[in-house]
């Protein structure tokens, strides 16, 4: 009995090396003191706990907004999408009738040939317009990086004035400089010897309609991209550009080898922004000549609201409506997985 007594205390007992200190024989020990702290690893459940209304906070704070959003625009949609499927004209709103169309509606929209050509013209529409946004924008934005204090002030206020306008306000005034009779455009072009120009119809043709619409977009979304693209350049190290000139660069390759690569995700937001703000105008085309010569410059837009309300075709203009969404979501979902890729190619590359 003392026998395994004593071999029961030299197994229990903690091994005592020079110092004081455990022996380091290569290893690890098995036990821990007995009133040691146990090491909690990172995701213990006590980290984790701690952590979970830090998790949960941002989604707090997103819920008042998803909350509005849900209530102003996802219920209008629903509703949209029920109409879109019903035979809504006049009659069957003063009587309170719902008539039920199924599909029928789309296939409708579909098979035309006119839902095709409003469709191609809107994208050629939106792509000709956010060329020109991006391309005059960021000129004017490295403009007023180069510019003085004083000229760069003068420019920026007359920037935020034209941005500051109401659409339908500077609309009006685009209809006053381009009216045919007292327009400030025709008098100046007399002016300069093109004495044809002296009573020009601006919105009698579907290219010059167009024009007039293009110039009216471009003025109005030119603000947006310059001021934002001079922000983005104050960020950029002075350093940078002194090692380019350096190296003996010249205005363009300094910008795409450091403005370019360095406000890429500026330029990639930025024209995802132009692109819907673009193809969805509506009271710059309508104000300006309601689609027309004959319809030939409606866009998806007016084409809904011509058949919606024009017509009183209240479940037609639904339906296209919601397909004027499926195809801005369509584009906005192409240009996504190109941003994606080459964003994956740049993380690969490094």
């Amino acid at each position: 009995m003392a026998v395994q007594l004593d071999d029961a205390v030299e197994q229990t007992a903690p091994r005592i090396g020079k110092g004081g200190a455990p022996p380091d024989d290569g290893a690890p020990s098995a036990r821990r003191a007995p009133h040691s702290p146990a090491r909690r690893t990172p995701h213990s459940p006590a980290r984790r706990t701690l952590r979970s209304p830090a998790r949960r906070a941002p989604y707090l704070l997103l819920l008042p907004a998803l909350i509005a959003t849900a209530v102003f625009l996802g219920w209008p949609m629903v509703r949209n999408a029920l109409l879109s499927f019903q035979n809504l004209n006049m009659k069957e709103l003063i009587q309170h009738l719902t008539d039920w169309r199924g599909t029928g509606n789309y296939q409708e929209i579909l098979g035309s040939d006119q839902f095709w050509r409003v469709t191609l013209r809107t994208v050629v529409f939106t792509g000709v317009n956010v060329t020109l946004i991006m391309v005059l924008g960021v000129l004017i934005g490295l403009l007023l990086a180069r510019l003085g204090k004083k000229m760069r002030l003068t420019l920026s206020v007359a920037l935020v004035l034209a941005w500051a306008m109401p659409v339908i306000a500077a609309t009006t005034v685009f209809q006053w400089l381009f009216d045919s009779r007292y327009g400030v455009v025709n008098w100046v072009l007399d002016k300069l010897g093109w004495h044809a120009m002296a009573d020009y119809d601006w919105v009698g043709t579907q290219l010059s309609t167009f024009f007039v619409i293009t110039v009216l977009i471009v003025w109005q979304s030119l603000p947006f991209v310059a001021l934002n693209l001079y922000a983005a350049t104050t960020t950029i190290p002075k350093e940078l550009y002194e090692a380019a000139r350096m190296d003996g660069a010249g205005t363009w390759k300094v910008f795409t080898s450091v403005t370019f690569p360095f406000l890429k995700p500026f330029f990639l937001a930025t024209t995802f922004l132009e692109v819907i703000w673009v193809f969805k105008a509506f009271p710059q085309i309508f104000a300006i000549n309601q689609g027309g010569p004959d319809r030939l410059t409606e866009t998806l837009p007016i084409y809904a609201f011509t058949e919606g309300v024009g017509n009183l075709h209240f479940g037609m203009g639904a339906a296209i409506s919601l397909l004027t969404i499926v195809v801005l979501l369509a584009m906005t979902a192409y240009y996504l997985r190109l941003t994606i890729r080459q964003e994956q190619q740049e993380e690969d590359a490094l």
